[in-house]
């Protein structure tokens, strides 16, 4: 009930209140730029987002059939009726228009002219590199984060509450439980998205596969047993993997290997962007099943490094981060590679302060040479701690 409450309340148009945090380096890249393209997973408010803060461009989307056949059977025709301050949504539809846009561009040569985005990321990035490379900054909008929802008094309170609910605006916009929002929109993912971008015969397959990518968040990929549960061939699972990755559902972070040590482990872990579809593919359908399930510390783990991309990307940058384990059990989840600096996380959803905590961070911060200062622990705790052993972040101000 709490979560339904949670939720109830907050639908009175959450979208427009929440100020995303990639809002000053897209206003930024786009007064550089005469193109600004705008990426990211499905339903993140990619379009709310372009329209409100770029109120005085046109507003046009090729999901209109109309539109959509006015820009492919004439695209310069399409272009001169609408000038340019011209937002062009879900672009990929007509990919024969970006050559007419890169002639645009190139003529008048103005930062601005034109803004893309699109749900079909492959598609939409596969026409941006052929014909707007180097004209074109592109962004990546990923679903509410912590710090966004903190900033508008949204975050809830409890964390298994939004490690179940997630960040998809809709939900808050209008009120939908997760348990009935998630289903539909994996639904819709599969039917429109992956169908588009490969020929997969068996959907349900497909299914299958998002269910046991989620089963193993957090967890080293062991692509052979994967390929196996799945029933498909490896080189499939890596096709199946990397729409998975394009389509900005999940990620992979990389071993850190510029250390130390010769007997790393090698193979990556797998993350969702976002903790709410992976308990939706667990079968979870309550916040309370969360605070018992077997991979809750997974979840959690998850949801720390989600919100680091998240961060990244709001910034308009890569994410360079990493994670450290070698074959005695020595790990730290989080390496955030910045210049020079590098910084630890060890990442636990427990809320009591424990020094075995530091275990992992120490070990690493004497074979890096890195100062202990560079170290913290996030937890599941709400308040942040200096103490003897070190710095503990709560989830809350990660």
């Amino acid at each position: 009930m709490q979560i339904i409450k949670f939720i109830y309340l907050c639908s009175i148009k959450i979208i427009g209140m929440v100020e995303r945090d990639i809002t000053t380096k897209m206003l930024y890249m786009a007064s550089k730029f005469p193109v600004l393209t705008l990426t990211g997973t499905r339903q993140c408010g990619k379009s709310t987002l372009l329209r409100n803060k770029f109120g005085e461009y046109k507003y046009v989307s090729l999901e209109d059939v109309d539109i959509r056949d006015f820009a492919i059977n004439d695209p310069r025709g399409f272009l001169n009726n609408y000038g340019d301050h011209l937002i062009i949504d879900e672009a990929q539809y007509a990919p024969k228009l970006f050559s007419y846009i890169q002639t645009a561009v190139d003529k008048k040569n103005e930062s601005g002219m034109y803004i893309l985005s699109g749900s079909h990321n492959f598609l939409l990035l596969e026409s941006v590199s052929q014909s707007l490379a180097g004209r074109t900054a592109v962004m990546k909008l990923t679903p509410f984060s912590v710090k966004e929802m903190k900033s508008a008094s949204l975050l809830p309170y409890n964390l298994n509450d939004w490690m179940f609910t997630g960040g998809f605006p809709r939900i808050y916009d209008k009120g939908i439980q997760p348990s009935d929002y998630y289903p539909s929109y994996i639904q819709t993912y599969i039917e429109r998205d992956v169908r588009l971008i490969k020929n997969i015969g068996d959907l349900t397959r497909f299914m299958r596969f998002m269910k046991l990518c989620a089963a193993r968040m957090g967890q080293l990929l062991n692509v052979s047993s994967l390929a196996s549960e799945c029933e498909i061939t490896v080189p499939t699972l890596y096709s199946w993997l990397s729409i998975l990755e394009t389509s900005y559902v999940v990620f992979l972070l990389r071993p850190y290997y510029k250390n130390y040590n010769k007997r790393l482990v090698k193979s990556p872990k797998l993350y969702f962007y976002d903790t709410g579809l992976a308990c939706s593919l667990l079968g979870l359908t309550s916040a309370d099943q969360v605070s018992t399930h077997y991979l809750r510390g997974e979840m959690f783990e998850n949801m720390a490094v989600s919100e680091c991309v998240k961060s990244f990307y709001s910034q308009g940058k890569e994410p360079n981060i990493y994670f450290w384990r070698d074959s005695n059990g020595n790990e730290v989840d989080l390496l955030v590679e910045e210049g020079m600096n590098l910084r630890a996380y060890e990442i636990k959803s427990a809320a009591t302060l424990r020094s075995d905590f530091f275990d992992g961070l120490d070990t690493f911060s004497k074979l890096s040479k890195i100062p202990e200062d560079a170290c913290a622990v996030v937890y599941g705790g709400d308040a942040d701690f200096q103490t003897s052993d070190g710095r503990y972040i709560s989830w809350r101000n990660w």
